[in-house]
């Protein structure tokens, strides 16, 4: 089997990021992606300095073409499915596609996941007019009547306060979840409505939501929103490696990355287990990557 200097799991910006430092160290490297991207669904990206507004698919395309100038960086579009300490030290991973390659060092990038609440057709609204983060998406929505979606009551009065700066004309539904008084009296004083019945379901047409309707047959009147999700890894590859986790679930990692397990790095949302912007994620896969040429080097 080929010998990788790294291997790359995941090509979201963190690993994309990554495979460009790696690449222009001359590190020999395997990058692997299967398109499960959770921005995918996203019509455009923001926040990221003169990518403004790119359609996630483009950035992609951009960032692959500028990695694969780069010799030694050798793009695999294959779905990892396990990650196996050797002897000596090295990493075998194993494809989907029954591909087997070695590797002295992992960087773990394959982002993480949403689960959200059991509403019909949830997901055919997400990313077009529901999202998870108001600072990617909020400016989009300023002064519209919005809703936001949250089963978590500490979530719920974060979201609200926080959507409160883009609009005034907000709905919190809870789908079935009651509010303790403080959290109403709050929310009360911001004249934000909260509705705790469950939502049946949504109203709207490709993606682009017109009415929210509850249980017991209310209909209001809203053209987008946020929704507060769980995150999840798509995968178990820090528990097979052995890398130390917090109590929330999310890797134990230093400043650049690097896990508890020697020689491997985790980056971008897989460490933190939650969402993150796609420029941050480029920075930390940045700083996982320049880890490893130091790590290297000794």
């Amino acid at each position: 089997m080929e010998l990788f200097d790294c291997a790359i799991i995941g090509a979201g910006g963190a690993g994309l990021n990554a495979s460009l430092i790696l690449g222009r160290s001359r590190k020999k490297v395997a990058l692997f992606d299967n398109g499960t991207n959770r921005n995918r669904v996203t019509q455009e990206s923001h926040g990221f300095l003169t990518r403004d507004g790119i359609k996630p698919a483009e950035f992609k395309e951009i960032a692959l073409n500028d990695v694969k100038k780069y010799p030694s960086v050798h793009f695999y579009q294959n779905t990892v499915m396990n990650i196996t300490k050797q002897s000596k030290g090295l990493f075998k991973i194993e494809t989907l596609e029954d591909q087997e390659y070695v590797a002295e060092r992992i960087i773990l990038a394959t982002g993480v996941q949403e689960e959200f609440p059991l509403i019909p057709d949830m997901r055919n609204y997400y990313g077009k007019s529901l999202f998870s983060c108001p600072t990617c998406d909020g400016w989009e929505l300023r002064d519209k009547p919005l809703i936001i979606i949250s089963e978590d009551e500490e979530q719920t009065l974060f979201k609200g306060k926080l959507i409160y700066n883009w609009s005034k004309d907000l709905v919190i539904a809870t789908n079935g979840h009651e509010l303790s008084n403080s959290t109403l009296n709050e929310l009360q004083r911001k004249d934000i409505t909260a509705i705790t019945e469950p939502i049946q379901h949504l109203k709207g047409m490709d993606g682009y939501l017109n009415k929210v309707v509850f249980n017991s047959g209310l209909e209001i009147e809203r053209v987008g929103g946020f929704i507060v999700p769980n995150f999840v890894r798509p995968n178990r590859f820090a528990e097979q490696l052995g890398c130390q986790l917090n109590e929330n679930g999310s890797i134990v990692v230093d400043e650049a990355g690097r896990t508890s397990q020697e020689n491997v790095y985790a980056a971008g949302e897989t460490a933190k287990l939650g969402q993150s912007s796609l420029i941050v994620a480029a920075a930390e896969g940045y700083k996982s990557a320049m880890a490893v040429v130091f790590d290297s080097t000794i």
